[in-house]
């Protein structure tokens, strides 16, 4: 009675004791598989006296032990009644009792399961033993050689074909690109995507090669019996997670269809704004107020809406979507967005002000700030400025929208852009003659209208001079830099031809001789005299 009160303690904690609650935390702790040659017979209930670690671990040493006390090809099983369940011996050597505790957590009957555990440390024994047989261990040698056979063979043919594959992979990539090079002249296009294929090709064969490599030490260790929980382990670790992605896409099929049905909606719709626009853009039809220049922008945010639209429809099929760490992930993309991306918004947002106010048009000659040029292009980001130089200028659109813009191109009541220079003349001459010399300068300026007619304005009474002002009208204000310059040449000329004495910009007293040239100036006679000096 002694030795039966042992080995139940070892085996099982008593009935009567406290057995604590099973839960999802504490179900490893108290519940364990007993585990021969990398297969699972069943699993034990433990407590807190006795972890169900420990007492599976138990039960596979009194397992071992019967097995491989014998090489018998038959095995003798009991079950016999205990105080503490049921108690199974093997050989006439007690190996497990299954508890009470044990059937309440399979849920079945005490007999049942006593009965199917006795089923499974039979089998169990059995195959023990005819795993190590003679016989056996020679058929595990031969299976090793054959799986070492095949992968030597594999690995001549792909360590000695290897380079010549991936060399007939590029030359057809290359031969492919042949006819597109002699059209386009991309000899170094067609070379480099050769290129990237075949070291693509080469990556594949060596993960191919190192997939072959690792299912042959599986194989080969599976085929030796002391070896096989070795290669369930390595089969575990790639096969398992191979085949739970093999179960999750097939489980994932429905939500493809449907990803598969927004994708070729958007398609259509997306094929439909093409054509829309197209036919827009070569006048097929015309839509009123809408201008040329709006083409290309509205079509672009149609994209993006069309497309953020079927990105939402299409985010609860997205495989992962409702986890965590997609969640969270997508948080993550969010805020840095929205906080590296303040200036980017709000250019994209000022681009399209621009694009759809009217105030500035692409061939407009414009005026921002101090920068002055014909507007090239206008982006979502930028507007493009050729500036009067030659210089191509980019102003960021945030910067357009806040800034003053003159437009020195657009029309506004059919007059023309008004050009106006300022000159201060002496008290003592007569206004009507000096209004009648800047009006002649004006009328000779060959940009300026001569209807409206030119007008003078006078701006001031300074201290020593009035300031008059020459008022005229043009309809190329692109050119105005060039207008400017020749009004003013006219206007010196027309003064010095009258021996009137331009006092602008600054003034201190009458000089004793008029500043004013004694003679025109002859180009020819110069470059004469410059000769005859050098002479």
């Amino acid at each position: 009675m002694l030795l039966v009160t042992t080995s139940l303690a070892q085996d099982a904690a008593k009935p009567g004791s406290p057995q604590p609650e099973l839960t999802e935390e504490n179900n490893e702790i108290y519940v364990a598989p007993v585990v021969i040659d990398g297969e699972t017979l069943f699993v034990v209930r433990g407590s807190s006296a006795l972890p169900a670690t420990e007492r599976a671990e138990k039960v596979q040493e009194r397992v071992l032990r019967v097995a491989g006390a014998s090489e018998s090809d038959t095995v003798f099983v009991q079950q016999l009644d205990n105080e503490f369940g049921i108690e199974i011996q093997v050989d006439g050597r007690m190996v497990t009792i299954t508890t009470q505790a044990d059937a309440d957590y399979e849920d079945i009957k005490l007999e049942v399961l006593a009965g199917l555990q006795a089923q499974a440390l039979e089998a169990a024994v059995l195959t023990y033993r005819a795993n190590r047989t003679d016989a056996a261990r020679v058929g595990s040698a031969f299976a090793a050689l054959v799986w070492s056979a095949l992968f030597f063979a594999l690995s001549y043919l792909f360590l000695g074909k290897r380079r010549k594959l991936v060399d007939i992979v590029t030359l057809a990539v290359r031969e492919r690109f042949d006819a597109v090079e002699e059209k386009t002249q991309a000899f170094v296009r067609g070379k480099g995507i050769a290129a990237l294929i075949g070291y693509a090709v080469n990556v594949l064969m060596w993960i191919g090669y190192l997939f072959l490599f690792y299912y042959y030490l599986s194989f080969v260790l599976l085929a030796f019996t002391e070896t096989r929980p070795i290669a369930e382990l390595l089969l575990t670790y790639v096969s398992q997670p191979l085949a739970n992605f093999a179960w999750a896409v097939i489980e994932y099929v429905p939500n493809l269809i449907v990803l598969g049905i927004i994708a070729a909606i958007t398609r259509l719709i997306l094929q439909g704004l093409a054509l829309f626009f197209s036919n827009l853009e070569q006048g097929v039809f015309k839509l009123s107020d809408f201008e040329d220049h709006w083409i290309s922008p509205t079509y672009m945010l149609a994209r993006v809406l069309v497309i953020v639209v079927a990105l939402v429809f299409a985010y609860p099929y997205i495989p992962g979507s409702d986890s965590r760490a997609f969640q969270g992930l997508t948080l993550l993309a969010g805020v840095m967005l929205s906080l590296g991306s303040n200036t980017v918004v709000s250019n994209m947002m000022a681009g399209l002000f621009v694009i759809y106010r009217r105030s500035t048009n692409i061939g407009d000659r414009v005026r921002v700030g101090d920068k002055t040029g014909d507007v090239v292009e206008i982006k979502l980001m930028e507007t493009l400025i050729k500036s009067t130089k030659n210089e191509m200028i980019s102003i960021p659109n945030s910067q357009l929208l806040n800034s003053e813009v003159v437009n020195l191109t657009r029309k506004i009541d059919g007059r023309g852009l008004l050009v106006h220079t300022m000159v201060g003349i002496g008290y003592e001459e007569p206004p009507a003659k000096v209004e009648a010399m800047l009006i002649e300068a004006a009328l000779r300026t060959t940009s300026l209208k001569k209807s409206p007619p030119p007008f003078v304005l006078w701006t001031k009474l300074a201290d020593f001079s009035i300031n008059y002002e020459i008022n005229a009208y043009t309809s190329r204000g692109e050119f105005l830099p060039k207008i400017l310059s020749d009004l003013h040449r006219n206007i010196v000329t027309v003064f010095n031809e009258n021996n009137t004495q331009i006092m602008t910009p600054f003034y201190t007293g009458d000089p004793d001789i008029p500043k004013l040239p004694e003679e025109q100036w002859d180009g020819e006679l110069a470059h004469t005299q410059t000769r005859k000096s050098k002479g």
